[in-house]
């Protein structure tokens, strides 16, 4: 193992602790439930961006820092907003649909998990992709050339699109966020958005193998 592997480690350890020890416990849930937002910004632009880094060493065999780690974090953190928001919009509109008849199994908190998690997957979850994918591809250019002028058509053709559908939507989507955010969703309310950040490392893996295989 290599120093940066020890130093990932601790930084992972530190969020495990906080979760573990109950007085941190106590106040991670008062400071999430009192600031949601911010919460969720902070938990998405830090372990997400440990998600990315962790694909690289995994690609790379090195710890290297993703070209505009700061830009790239920003943009996780409004992710983070993002999910915290539609996170409540789903799981309540399941609830409410399940109450009209509109979905089956109405009292079932499993079930409600369940819906809630498929019908976000198929509708925010590849439209989030499509903004993440769009947003990194625009930092890397500018980082490569300050100067050039990124277009939306460039981006567009530039876009891996067979990966996107094909990996992303076809894959990812039903085999792995679908049952991932179902379980999310039957957690307390306080933890559903740092338990979907700790997610996003698992997925940062998931890139990494992806990305290894077609090597």
């Amino acid at each position: 193992m290599k120093k940066g592997d020890f130093v990932w480690i601790a930084a992972l350890l530190v969020w495990v602790l906080i979760l573990i020890v109950p007085s941190s416990r106590a106040l991670f849930i008062s400071v999430t439930d009192a600031h949601p937002y911010a919460g969720g910004f902070i938990k998405f632009a830090i372990l997400a961006s440990m998600g990315d880094m962790l694909g690289i060493r995994v690609i790379k065999g090195e710890w290297i820092a993703p070209k505009g780690l700061m830009y790239k974090a920003l943009v996780w953190g409004i992710i983070g907003l993002m999910v915290t928001l539609v996170f409540t919009v789903f799981m309540g509109g399941a609830a409410a649909a399940q109450a009209s008849g509109k979905l089956p199994f109405n009292g079932s908190i499993l079930a409600q998990a369940f819906f809630g998690s498929s019908i976000m997957n198929v509708t925010f979850g590849p439209m989030m992709m499509v903004f993440h994918r769009f947003t990194d591809m625009y930092i890397d250019s500018k980082c490569d050339n300050k100067e050039a002028k990124v277009t939306m058509r460039e981006l567009i053709e530039k876009n891996d699109w067979n990966s996107l559908v094909e990996f992303s939507w076809l894959k990812t989507c039903p085999f792995f966020w679908i049952p991932a955010h179902t379980i999310v969703f039957l957690l307390p309310s306080h933890y559903r958005v740092i338990v979907s950040a700790f997610l996003s490392i698992a997925l940062g893996l998931l890139l990494a193998f992806a990305k290894k295989g077609e090597s």
